[in-house]
């Protein structure tokens, strides 16, 4: 086989399109017993938010027929505990990191940004408008594109021009290419898609909601068709925005799917669940398939799908 070149850009060059999915394996130290986290492109940590949180009430996860569903409602340290153990530990593993954030208010994205400002580690930004497991579903900043665009003007002030910023949306809108196009004017320099899918499930024995919080965010295989439709049309409406993209894959086919609809960098969540060595497999698995369909270049397959529009 051809010698592939795995480098891709998303604001900043990876040498490799595979990252975890945020929330999907905390700050990595659950991986890294299974193997060498500098395989990764980067690891993408949990959302952070400013101030400690204890997340929801429990029952907290649902399995589905296809997937799963979590209402954990971004349990966390709060982003100062986060800077004085998580990053540390992930700098001395030498793998990129990509720190994703999420607050209530236009005010919490603005001193979370100036808190990551120079942080020595840090590559890039992920900017969680879309997490839908939160108890106020009004939170959602992403649903609007004003509110997006305020969410994004906030962190781009504030973190200036030092690191990119990964704009995380949901998929759970009219129009996803508006809002991308909203944070792109922004100064998003890449956007993440999806997050979670909206769902509820319900104990037909108990007669009750499964979930405490009724509803959660669905994850797993039974998204990957409303990921692979997103990111598709984000690319067409955006063929220079970079995508990373995530939902439901397994495989290395699956990260293929996402690619070649435009996804320039793969997230993996829920598959480290079942197999934590999930991100080095399927990154060695799309590196075999990229090779045998004759792609020397990564980058050459991003949006491969869109070629007989272009035609």
């Amino acid at each position: 086989m051809m010698a592939l070149n795995f480098e891709t850009k998303v604001g900043t060059l990876f040498n490799n399109p595979i990252f975890t999915a945020s929330g999907c394996a905390g700050s990595g130290k659950e991986l890294s017993q299974f193997f060498d986290l500098k395989e990764l492109g980067a690891i993408v940590t949990k959302s952070i938010m400013l101030k400690p949180r204890s997340g929801r009430a429990t029952p907290r996860m649902a399995e589905t027929p296809s997937g799963m569903l979590n209402s954990i409602g971004l349990q966390g340290p709060g982003i100062d505990l986060f800077l004085e153990h998580d990053v540390p530990w992930l700098r001395d593993r030498g793998v990129p990191i990509i720190v994703s954030i999420a607050g209530e208010t236009v005010e919490e994205y603005a001193v979370l940004a100036r808190k990551l400002r120079s942080v020595v580690g840090v590559v890039a930004l992920e900017v969680n408008i879309s997490c839908p497991n939160v108890e106020n579903r009004g939170m959602v900043f992403s649903c609007s594109p004003v509110t997006a665009q305020a969410a994004i003007d906030a962190v781009r002030r504030n973190i200036g021009g030092e690191l990119p910023i990964i704009a995380k949306l949901t998929p759970d809108v009219t129009d996803i290419t508006e809002i991308a196009g909203a944070v792109r004017e922004s100064g998003a320099e890449g956007v993440a898609l999806i997050n979670t899918v909206l769902g509820m499930v319900i104990d037909t024995d108990a007669m009750r909601p499964k979930l405490a919080g009724k509803t959660g965010g669905l994850s797993g295989p039974a998204i990957r068709p409303v990921a692979v439709r997103a990111i598709y049309q984000v690319r067409s409406a955006f063929p220079d925005l970079p995508i990373v993209g995530m939902g439901g894959v397994s495989s290395g086919r699956d990260a293929f799917e996402l690619v070649l609809a435009g996804a320039s960098a793969i997230s993996i969540g829920t598959a480290n669940f079942r197999d934590p060595k999930a991100p080095l497999r399927i990154k060695n698995e799309l590196s075999s398939i990229l090779q045998e369909r004759g792609f020397s270049n990564f980058g050459d397959a991003v949006g491969y799908a869109h070629r007989e529009e272009l035609n």
